[in-house]
């Protein structure tokens, strides 16, 4: 799947300098062994996700050295086919169905192969089981906005609003963006604001659409 890459110019919203390096992991050791007995350890799958999406979430992603790049790029991998293989059952986990749809989107942004197919058919089966699970839809719509598929997005994000996920409201203020719907991108952005009072990019990037400095780049 292509990318669309939503940039404001004047205000530069995606940092420049990163506050810190892509740790180090072992993905397999999220699988705890006692015996025959093996287990899930949710907690370490989670420690690692949520460094990947510090990261990687968004594209493009962010590190300080082509080697961090790489070593994120490997865990993700790994991690996927761990996933993957728990996920092989038919009755899948949605919690582990969110979890790795969020690890395949973060791996189509660091340009894995197959990531995307993979994350489109984890979301689809967590959203399949359960249909109001906001954080879902929210995840699915920024994946699907950032893979270039902003129509398909639009219902997911607006899905989550819907369902109170309010960190919904900046993804769907930037996909109108993108379609050129100022007046909804203006909206929701300033909505987003009401919940986030604290996000000061937000206000620049507000600023700079309400001032006409801004540009959209599909590349």
């Amino acid at each position: 799947m292509k990318r669309f890459i939503p940039i404001i110019l004047f205000f530069i919203f995606i940092q420049t300098s990163y506050a810190k390096e892509y740790a180090y992991h072992d993905p397999s050791a999220i699988i705890v062994s006692s015996g025959k007995q093996h287990q899930l350890d949710i907690a370490a799958l989670d420690e690692i996700i949520n460094d990947l999406s510090y990261h990687a979430k968004n594209y493009p992603p962010k590190f300080d050295s082509e080697n961090d790049k790489q070593r994120a790029t490997n865990d993700v991998k790994k991690l996927s086919a761990i996933l993957q293989i728990l996920l092989n059952s038919p009755k899948p986990e949605p919690a582990l169905l969110k979890r790795s749809g969020l690890v395949n989107s973060i791996g189509h942004n660091l340009d894995i192969s197959g990531a995307a197919k993979l994350a489109d058919k984890d979301f689809s089966k967590l959203l399949a089981l359960e249909p109001n699970n906001a954080e879902g839809h929210y995840l699915y719509g920024i994946f699907l906005a950032g893979a270039k598929q902003a129509t398909k997005a639009l219902p997911h994000l607006k899905k989550a609003v819907a369902l109170g996920y309010t960190d919904a409201y900046f993804s769907l203020g930037m996909v109108y963006l993108t379609q050129g719907n100022i007046k909804q991108a203006l909206t929701n952005l300033k909505t987003y604001k009401d919940h986030r009072p604290d996000d000061k990019n937000t206000d620049k990037i507000i600023t700079a659409i309400e001032e006409g400095k801004f540009k959209i780049n599909a590349n």
